[in-house]
């Protein structure tokens, strides 16, 4: 099939930031190209906001909380605006989709049907949600009157992170701005695309001036700026634990409220009496969506020893089989990695990986698709063997295509490795014993376990992590709870 091609002009305002309902640019000037993986060549050239931009656009969000209708509008009346982003970003599906392919190196086959349409759904979702945010009366003893009621918190600051752009841009501005908050937005430096077209699509919509800004431009300066301003209520941040940390040591100074959802080394458990084949599928799935650039990828491989041989064939084979190609191309499943840094990263696992022991059995380097441009970060799917648990390569995260394979022998031991890892964001387990299944799943400590399945999202179905993976939740009405605080209010009946 014919691959996808961007339009000349595929954002309306290129090289501008969106602060006070208006698209500016950076008060320096100043903007850089951004750059594809795929090819190495410029999209578009990208405002890089200074400290400056930044507190403007808290400014502006600030004004249009404290003095514009978006906090005193009725649910009903914010339900109706959102649904009608959600009903523009559906219009727009396949450009939006495209602008994510060509900016990030997702498959259009999967931009196209999982990221843009639950993109819409979480705006949908929210718009319906926020309808049953309320409080409850209380009988205190004394005779008293006293009921709670649920207000937004201010000012909210998104930090987003290159993997999921739109996602998780949405999973933030869609409950925030549910809640009545506004919202400043800074998206990764390397994948702010879709951010910008959602602001384009926020002013066609007519959403009030400065309930959504998007400030663009390096992440070091903006972030410096953004987490420690004391007109920002709350910190809404997708990332490394590293970055996740340092935020919230920022952030302390003016206690504001944060949401962190970090890093990952899931463990993906297969018992030997799992479906195989739906093993298998699955355990490719887990690693190999997104090129591994994904928090939850199932990276640490966990095979009961009576089918470990077996089914390390099986993806051996079926890793060697499968070579990246271009995004843009509706048939391919795995495309470049996001950016140079990434590619070098992932690129140095490798060595690591080699030195500790481990047995490289597939992949392990960069790869350039016939007829493609020598600039693209293509890696090939890659598949470690004879990994310890106490390795590198299976204790840090590679954040990239790179499968580690662990064998175990018994539930215990299964449930003890998956455990031994500074992270909690998520599990697999593939058995077909349900006891096994509630067993494990309750020991493992994880905020999302998944069980004879393995990436499965839904608007409704909170998901986060424990440990050294963060805290708070993203998704369903425990989201929404996070962007509202709590006020009692007494009546003396006397």
């Amino acid at each position: 099939m014919t691959k996808r091609v961007l339009s000349d002009h595929p954002l309306a305002n290129p090289g501008k930031l969106f602060i006070g309902g208006q698209w500016v640019p950076a008060r320096d000037g100043r903007t850089e190209p951004d750059i594809s993986p795929i090819d190495g060549q410029e999209i578009v050239p990208v405002a890089q906001a200074a400290a400056t931009d930044a507190d403007a656009a808290v400014a502006a969000a600030r004004a249009a909380y404290e003095e514009g209708p978006w906090s005193r509008l009725s649910a009903q009346e914010r339900a109706l605006r959102l649904n009608r982003v959600g009903e523009l970003i559906e219009r727009d599906l396949e450009e939006i989709a495209l602008l994510e392919t060509v900016d990030m190196g997702k498959p259009f086959a999967f931009s196209s049907t999982v990221d843009a349409p639950m993109a819409a759904q979480l705006m949908h979702y929210y718009a319906g949600a926020v309808t049953r945010v309320d409080g409850s009366s209380r009988a205190p003893a004394g005779g008293q009157l006293a009921y709670t009621l649920r207000e937004p918190l201010g000012v909210v600051c998104a930090i987003t992170p290159f993997n999921f752009p739109l996602l998780l841009s949405m999973t933030k501005i869609a409950p925030a701005l549910a809640a009545g908050n506004t919202v400043v937005h800074k998206p990764s430096p390397a994948t702010p695309l879709t951010a910008l077209k959602i602001a384009e699509l926020f002013q066609e919509a007519e959403i009030p001036d400065g309930v959504l800004n998007v400030v663009t431009g390096p992440g070091v300066e903006l972030g410096e700026t953004l987490t420690g301003h004391p007109d920002i209520d709350k910190i809404a941040f997708t990332g490394s634990t590293a970055v996740g940390q340092s935020i919230i040591r920022k952030s302390a100074g003016t206690l504001k409220k944060v949401t962190m959802e970090l890093g990952g080394k899931s463990a993906n458990i297969v018992f030997a009496d799992a479906d195989l084949d739906a093993a298998e599928e699955l355990a490719f799935f887990g690693i190999y969506y997104n090129k591994g650039e994904i928090c939850t990828a199932g990276s640490r491989l966990l095979l009961q020893r009576p089918i470990h041989d077996e089914l390390v064939e099986r993806l051996v084979r079926r890793a060697a089989a499968l070579k990246p190609g271009d995004p843009r191309d509706p048939e391919t499943l795995f495309g470049p990695l996001a950016h140079r840094a990434q590619f070098d990263k992932v690129s140095s696992y490798i060595e690591v990986g080699e030195k500790e022991g481990a047995l490289l059995r597939t992949g392990g380097t960069g790869w350039t698709p016939e007829g493609a441009s020598s600039q693209g970060l293509y890696f090939l799917p890659t598949v470690f063997t004879g990994v310890d648990n106490g390795m590198r390569i299976a204790q840090e995260e590679i954040f990239g295509p790179v499968l580690s394979i662990i064998p175990f022998d018994t539930e215990e031991d299964a449930v003890r490795i998956a455990n031994d890892s500074a992270y909690g964001l998520a599990a697999g387990v593939h058995t077909k014993d349900l006891r096994r299944a509630h067993r494990v799943a309750s020991q493992i400590k994880a905020g999302t376990v998944w069980v004879n399945c393995y990436n499965q999202y839904d608007p409704s179905v909170p998901y986060g992590g424990y440990k050294a993976s963060g805290y708070g939740r993203e998704c369903g009405p425990e989201s929404l709870e996070s962007y509202t605080q709590t006020k009692s209010v007494w009546i003396g009946m006397d």
